[in-house]
C-alpha cells in the first residue's frame, strides 16, 4: 500500500497501438474494463465510442500472448465480432474484458 492506502498497481497489461507498445499498470476494479484502462492512458481516435456497452466494435484488440479464459461480461460480444468477422479468432472487445487478477502479463495489439 502506498501513502494514499491505494492498491498496489500489480496488474499489467502491454498494449501494442500503431506499432508503439505501451504498459498500463492497474489494481483489480480501478477500472471497470479494459477498454477503460486504454482508454484512459493513450490516445486512441474513435476507440471505444459507445463507452463499453458493447454496441459499436471500436474497441477490439486482439490477443497475441495467452490462450486463456479471461473473465467476460454477459452482454452481445459473439455477435458483433461475427458481424465484423472476427468469430473464431483471438480478437475481443475490450469492454468486455474485466480487470482482474487473470489479465496481468496479457499482451495485445489494438485492431483499426
Amino acid at each position: 500500500m502506498n501513502s494514499w492506502n491505494l492498491p498496489e498497481k500489480n496488474i499489467v497489461v502491454h498494449v501494442d497501438y500503431n506499432g508503439e507498445w505501451y504498459e498500463l499498470r492497474t489494481f483489480k476494479n480501478e477500472y471497470r474494463s479494459l477498454m477503460m484502462l486504454i482508454y484512459d492512458h493513450i490516445f486512441t481516435e474513435g476507440f471505444g465510442e459507445c463507452l463499453g456497452m458493447g454496441k459499436c466494435s471500436t474497441c477490439r484488440v486482439e490477443i497475441t500472448n495467452k490462450q486463456m479464459e479471461l473473465t467476460a461480461y454477459e452482454r452481445n460480444e459473439d455477435a458483433n465480432l461475427l458481424k465484423g468477422g472476427y468469430a473464431g479468432t483471438n480478437v475481443r472487445l475490450s469492454c468486455q474484458l474485466v480487470i482482474d487478477e487473470k489479465i496481468n502479463g496479457l499482451a495485445i495489439k489494438i485492431v483499426t
